[in-house]
């Protein structure tokens, strides 16, 4: 899960929200159907996939997908 592709592939697995690339800039309240719960859903399943633990007040700190990300992947 190294790509932009892959961590979304990843997002509509875990999640179920019909998303892609192309949504992975838009801020998270521009999501539809995003909420909290969706956030926590997705760093257990980033900390599942990376075998490490994922930064909480990071990702709280992260204003799109594409910034949690970047928090997952390290860069």
């Amino acid at each position: 899960m190294t790509t932009i592709e892959d961590f979304m592939v990843l997002v509509r697995d875990e999640i179920g929200l019909p998303l892609g690339p192309e949504d992975a800039g838009l801020p998270l309240d521009r999501l539809p159907g995003w909420d909290s719960v969706h956030l926590l859903t997705l760093l257990t399943a980033l900390e599942r996939e990376t075998g490490r633990p994922i930064s909480l007040p990071d990702v709280l700190a992260a204003d799109s997908l594409r910034e949690i990300h970047r928090v997952a992947v390290g860069a």
